[in-house]
C-alpha cells in the first residue's frame, strides 16, 4: 500500500437496473475505503446517450441509499473533483484525444457505417486493427491534406488508439497476479465518438487519473479492455499514477454454467437486481430483492460472501465487521455460483437477529399493505418478537402474525374434524371457565393448568394442543401455543376459543 490516500469509485452507466453483480462491486470498493480510510467516488458514466435511461441514475443512487452506502462524492454530494457526469465532462476528453493524435499513438477514422459493413462482410474476422488499418478511411491511409479538409468541413469521425503490432503489454492484477495480452489481438478502439463523446475506455482513464483514483475495481468482462487502458495510461505520460487493478469473479447461474442474468432470474424464479426496475420505454418490470422482502444488511451480507471469505465459518457479518475483515487476498479468482436457498436462509438469520424495534417500520407496511392498520406499537413489537424466528423475507410476517391483530376466519377444520369428541367439547368448555380463575394469564401458568385439566378429563395432552393452536390462530403454524395465548390476552383466547367450537362441533 503506498502512502497516497485510498479512493476507489464505482462507475456504472444509467442504462438500466443495477444488477447483483454490480452491488457487489459496489461492496467491495467501499469495504476496501473504508478499511484503509480513504473515499468512494461515485461517477456516472453516461458518455453513450444512446443507451441512457431515464431515471436510471436516481435508481443507482436510491439502490445504495437502501444498502446503506454513501459515496464521499457523488453527482449529489459533490466534491473537490466535480462534475461527477462524463456527460457534464465533455469539453475536457476532446483535449486528451487530440493530444493522443498529435503523438502518433491515435488517429482519426472517417468510415461511414455502411462502410465498415461491406469490410465486415468482405473479411469475416474483421477487426479494426493493425490488419487492417491501412484499407480504411482514416488519418494514416489518407494524404495530409485530405485529412485537414475532412477535418475542416466537420466530416464526421471517431478517434481511434493505435494498438501497437506485435507487443505484449503485462500487468499486476491484485486479485489474479500477472496478466499478459497480445496487442495483435486487440482493435484499434474508439476513444471518441463523432458527436464528440468519449467512450468507456478514454474517459475511464481520464477521470481516474484527474479523480486521483488509487485502486480500480470491476468485474472480469472487463479483462479484454485492460490493454487499451494500461496504453492509455503509459501515451498520457500518467503510468506511474496507474490505480492498481483488481478484477472481480463474476457471479455464475446456480448450475455454474456462465454468467447470472435477468433472464436466469426470470426462467428461476428469483430477482438478480437490487431493487425494483421499471423500465418506462417498454414497461417491463424486474423485481428486485428489496420488494421481494430482503433486509438490506442481508442483502450485502450474502453479496460479500459470493467469492470472498474471511478464512473463517463465520458467515454473519454485520457491514462494519465486513470492513474490519475485507482483504483483497481472500477474493476468489473462481467465479461464485449464485444460490438463491442460501441467499434466503442470509435474510432469515438477519431477520432472527435484528432487534424488533428495527424491524417496526418494515412489518407495519408489511402489514398496512394487507389491510391491517396496526396502531399499538407496544403490541406490534411482541408480536415481531415471537414470529421473527419463523420468518424468512419480510412479507412472512403478514402470514405469520395476522392472527395477533383477527380472529381467524377460516380454519383447518379437517385436521381436527375427523378425530373431534364430545370428550374434547367437554375439555374446551371446561379451559373456557378456568382461565379466569388463573392467578396469572402466563405461559407457564396456562400451560400447567392446560396440562392438569387434561389429566382430570383422562385426554392425552398432544390430542388436545393441535386443536388449541387452531382454535386461536387457524391453522398448523405459528410459536409455541401457551405463547400465543399469552400474548392474545385473558379475554380474547377466552373468546377464540368460544366462536371455534362452534365452528368444530357444527
Amino acid at each position: 500500500m503506498s502512502d497516497k490516500k485510498v479512493r476507489v469509485r464505482f462507475a456504472p452507466s444509467p442504462t438500466g437496473g443495477l444488477h447483483l453483480g454490480g452491488v457487489r462491486t459496489v461492496l467491495f470498493n467501499y469495504l476496501f475505503a473504508k478499511k484503509h480510510q480513504g473515499d468512494f467516488v461515485l461517477r456516472i458514466e453516461d458518455t453513450d446517450q444512446t443507451r441512457y435511461v431515464e431515471g436510471a441514475e436516481q435508481y443507482i443512487l436510491d439502490c445504495l441509499k437502501w444498502c446503506g452506502i454513501t459515496p464521499d462524492e457523488s453527482p449529489v454530494a459533490g466534491g473537490q473533483y466535480a462534475p461527477y457526469r462524463q456527460s457534464e465532462r465533455k469539453p475536457i476528453y476532446r483535449e486528451y484525444a487530440e493530444k493522443l493524435v498529435a503523438e502518433g499513438h491515435a488517429y482519426y477514422a472517417f468510415d461511414t457505417p455502411e462502410e465498415l459493413d461491406a469490410k465486415r462482410k468482405e473479411a469475416p474476422n474483421f477487426q479494426y486493427g493493425h490488419a487492417h488499418r491501412y484499407q480504411l478511411r482514416n488519418s494514416l491511409n489518407l494524404p495530409l491534406h485530405e485529412v485537414e479538409a475532412l477535418l475542416h468541413a466537420n466530416t464526421p469521425h471517431v478517434v481511434r488508439i493505435k494498438m501497437p503490432e506485435d507487443d505484449t503489454i503485462s500487468f499486476h492484477d491484485m486479485i489474479r497476479g500477472y496478466v499478459s495480452f497480445d496487442t495483435n489481438q486487440v482493435d484499434d478502439k474508439v476513444l471518441l465518438k463523432a458527436d464528440g463523446m468519449p467512450t468507456y475506455h478514454l474517459a475511464v482513464v481520464v477521470d481516474d487519473y484527474l479523480m486521483k483514483i488509487t485502486h480500480a475495481f470491476r468485474g472480469e468482462e472487463w479483462l479484454p479492455s485492460a490493454p487499451v487502458h494500461l496504453l492509455l495510461w503509459e501515451y498520457l505520460g500518467w503510468k506511474a499514477d496507474m490505480p492498481q487493478w483488481a478484477h472481480l469473479p463474476l457471479i455464475l447461474k446456480p448450475d455454474g454454467h456462465g454468467k447470472l442474468s435477468k433472464r436466469d432470474g426470470a426462467r428461476l424464479g428469483f430477482p438478480v437486481y437490487a431493487m425494483n426496475w421499471l423500465d418506462n420505454k417498454t414497461g417491463e418490470l424486474t423485481p428486485g430483492f428489496r420488494e421481494l422482502g430482503f433486509l438490506p444488511e442481508a442483502f450485502l451480507n450474502l453479496l460479500a460472501m459470493l467469492g470472498w471469505n474471511d478464512g473463517t465459518d463465520q458467515e454473519i457479518f454485520s457491514l462494519d465487521e465486513l470492513i474490519e475483515k475485507f482483504s483483497i487476498d481472500r477474493i476468489s479468482k473462481a467465479g461464485a455460483k449464485f444460490d438463491f436457498e442460501k441467499a434466503k436462509w442470509y435474510n432469515a438469520e438477519w431477520i432472527k437477529r435484528t432487534p424488533a424495534t428495527n424491524l417496526k417500520t418494515k412489518v407495519w407496511e408489511v402489514l398496512r399493505a394487507n389491510g391491517l392498520n396496526v396502531t399499538n406499537e407496544a403490541y406490534l413489537l411482541k408480536v415481531i418478537d415471537i414470529v421473527k424466528e419463523r420468518c424468512v423475507l419480510l412479507p412472512d410476517f403478514y402470514q405469520q402474525s395476522a392472527y395477533f391483530f383477527q380472529q381467524p376466519v377460516d380454519y383447518d377444520i379437517n385436521s381436527v374434524k375427523p378425530k373431534w369428541t364430545d370428550a374434547k367439547t367437554d375439555f374446551f368448555n371446561s379451559l373456557v371457565t378456568a382461565i379466569p380463575e388463573l392467578d396469572t394469564f402466563e405461559p407457564a401458568a396456562l400451560e400447567t393448568r392446560f396440562k392438569a385439566l387434561a389429566e382430570e378429563k383422562s385426554l392425552k395432552v398432544g390430542d388436545i394442543m393441535l386443536p388449541f393452536r387452531i382454535m386461536l390462530v387457524g391453522g398448523k403454524f405459528g410459536p409455541h401455543v401457551f405463547d400465543i395465548a399469552a400474548l392474545l390476552g385473558e379475554s380474547e383466547t377466552v373468546i377464540r376459543i368460544e366462536k371455534a367450537l362452534e365452528a368444530f362441533t357444527a
